[in-house]
């Protein structure tokens, strides 16, 4: 299972803390190698949106929505970066956004 497919999964259970780890290993490649920036900033963004929901979900709405401004900072990625599994950040960017309404 690609790590953004167990991210999906996990955040759907609002696993949110489990999100950010599914992604973290991937991200750490990503943001080491030239031909991935975009890609590990997009994956930084998604681990901020999965952390916000984590901090909601215990009542701490003033980190949450700190934290939810650097997913806000790289979701422009989302629209211009090519990437096979842009379809499934996408994804996830609507989760999340889903989430972000039932939590935040």
């Amino acid at each position: 299972m690609l790590a953004i497919e167990n991210f999906l999964k996990v955040v759907s259970k609002n696993e949110f803390v489990e999100g950010h780890e599914v992604l973290e290993e991937l991200w750490h490649l990503y943001k080491k190698c030239y031909e991935k920036e975009n890609e590990g900033k997009i994956l930084k963004g998604l681990i901020n949106a999965s952390t916000a929901l984590a901090l909601a979900s215990k009542g701490k709405m003033d980190g949450a929505q700190r934290v939810w401004q650097t997913f806000e900072k790289y979701r422009p990625l989302l629209r211009t970066t090519p990437c096979k599994d842009l379809p499934l950040y996408q994804e996830a960017e609507a989760l999340l956004d889903m989430k972000k309404r039932l939590f935040m």
